[in-house]
């Protein structure tokens, strides 16, 4: 898939609403304060590094081992330092970034643990990660015998193993969160959207955050 088409579709009906619906729980749950420099770990084409690089307050750096998109990240967005990296030896020192984010660059990432490791130790206050979940009406429409579409290759995630990876770091107040109980973006799927509660967790859209220990709480 060429970068214009997976960023393009953020402009149809369907993924505007999905695309604005995650990003809100996302920056619900980051938290950004003003002067905070954020990393977006697998950023792809930038349309998600671009909704928050739209606050003038935030620094945000975007990291992603695909060169085509990041030129096209770059054309649509003067503002933001993108970098081509891998996810899973991030080019950064500890605690390099105030926060960290990343978007469903884990479902694409084979040894997913290692990014999410990775993601932990540049970290210094806390981190957000959304996946794909493996208990979902999603994956039931998309995801199964290898996935279709953009979805194809992706690991459709449990909250078991995100927990069991999140046990052997220096992390707290973990929550899970989901969004898009139905992914039809149809009126109904709308108000089912508004009507539950994101505590809930069978959304497509799986969202983990956790605060990073400080050397001296450990």
């Amino acid at each position: 898939m060429r970068p214009d088409e997976y960023d393009g579709w953020y402009d149809t009906f369907r993924g505007h609403w999905i695309g604005e619906t995650e990003f809100q729980i996302l920056h619900h749950l980051l938290n950004p304060q003003p002067g905070d420099n954020i990393l977006d770990v697998g950023c792809g084409t930038g349309w998600f590094t671009r909704q928050f690089s739209a606050f003038p307050e935030l620094c945000i750096t975007g990291i992603d081992p695909n060169a085509e998109w990041l030129t096209y990240a770059r054309m649509r967005d003067g503002k933001t330092q993108y970098i081509e990296g891998d996810g899973r030896v991030l080019p950064f020192a500890d605690k390099s970034f105030d926060r960290v984010v990343s978007v469903t660059a884990l479902c694409f990432i084979k040894d997913w643990q290692l990014a999410l490791q990775e993601i932990a130790r540049v970290t210094r206050t806390r981190f957000t990660i959304g996946v794909l979940n493996r208990r979902s009406l999603l994956w039931y429409d998309k995801g199964q015998d290898g996935g279709k579409g953009a979805y194809r290759g992706a690991h459709w995630h449990t909250k078991a193993e995100l927990i069991s990876v999140l046990a052997s770091l220096d992390v707290y107040n973990i929550h899970f969160h989901s969004a898009i109980f139905i992914p039809s973006g149809l009126r109904i799927a709308r108000c089912i959207e508004y009507a539950l509660p994101n505590s809930l967790q069978f959304g497509g859209f799986l969202v983990v955050t956790c605060d990073v220990m400080l050397d001296n709480d450990i």
